[in-house]
């Protein structure tokens, strides 16, 4: 008898080819404003929390959320709980114990901006993972969209090692990004996305308590830094995770991982209003490649 059990790490096409309607552009606007508002809220957090209990804290209310939602409660295979394990991982505990780290040493824009380069790794995997290239005007404007991200960037190298320790713990949050938006496709196909995604995060908040507790002598109780981890948490982690999940089993991986371009020009212009951070002229053409590259990605699949 032949087994049609799915491997552990693999991926899956979206039901979706057409290019982007109302709804698919309503769910990257709604992500792209969380999650560009998200580096903002880490920044006033780190004022008064480690990054260990932001990291905690923000997975524990995103699950608290979910967990509300009746849909979320419903039931996923036992044969899939392999792979939510993982994802718990490399989508949610990894990734966002990376940022705050990270934010300590580069301001919330520029995070914002390196987190853009998630579709160039997501592309990239599913590649390996489906064992073919994308379209070549996918192709095109992922590779645009992050010479955009280059163009925005460029301007913060140079500076000190801490700078640079900084960058390198962002990208790797978004190389792990990529790869399991890649895995979560099939699994939010079989069992839909808020099963999925409720049971990820209740992973990574065990995962990360003691992280927590070891950071929680240097935190101290503080009504704005509160207030924005329960943003970063409810809205920033459980909703947006839930969204992107349905984006991308709608779209698929590759161009779901559209809506992470507009991240930066959200992270940017919150950055510089809220945090005085600095936008070099080059930056501003950075963005506008970047939004070509979204325009691009996200185009007609061929049957």
């Amino acid at each position: 008898m032949t087994s049609t059990r799915r491997p552990m790490i693999t991926t899956a096409d979206g039901t979706r080819r057409d290019s982007f309607g109302a709804a698919e552009w309503g769910l990257v606007t709604f992500l792209a404003v969380t999650w560009g508002a998200s580096f903002l809220f880490i920044d006033i957090a780190l004022e008064s929390l480690s990054p260990g209990v932001i990291t905690w804290l923000r997975i524990a209310l995103g699950a608290t959320a979910l967990a509300l939602v009746p849909a979320a409660r419903g039931p996923v295979p036992v044969e899939s709980l392999p792979r939510i394990v993982l994802l718990g991982l490399t989508w949610v505990a990894i990734p966002f114990t990376l940022f705050p780290i990270a934010q300590q040493w580069i301001e919330s824009s520029l995070a914002g901006i390196l987190n853009a380069a998630m579709p160039l790794f997501t592309a990239a995997i599913a590649a390996l993972l489906l064992r073919r290239l994308p379209r070549h005007i996918h192709a095109f404007g992922l590779v645009l969209g992050f010479v955009g991200v280059v163009l925005v960037t460029l301007p913060s190298w140079g500076d000190d090692a801490s700078t640079v320790t900084g960058i390198l713990l962002v990208l790797l949050a978004t190389v792990l990004y990529g790869f399991s938006v890649n895995i979560a496709v099939p699994l939010q196909q079989e069992s839909g996305a808020l099963p999925v995604v409720l049971r990820t995060q209740l992973v990574a908040a065990v995962a990360t308590i003691p992280y927590a507790v070891a950071g929680l002598g240097d935190s101290s109780i503080d009504p704005a830094g509160l207030g924005a981890v329960f943003v970063l948490g409810v809205f920033g982690t459980g909703v947006a995770l839930a969204v992107m999940a349905a984006l991308v089993g709608r779209v698929g991986a590759t161009r779901g991982g559209v809506a992470i371009y507009f991240v930066p020009v959200v992270a940017v212009i919150l950055g510089l209003v809220f945090r005085d951070d600095s936008i070099a002229p080059l930056a501003i053409l950075g963005m506008v490649v970047v939004l070509a590259g979204a325009y691009l990605a996200s185009r007609r699949e061929a049957a």
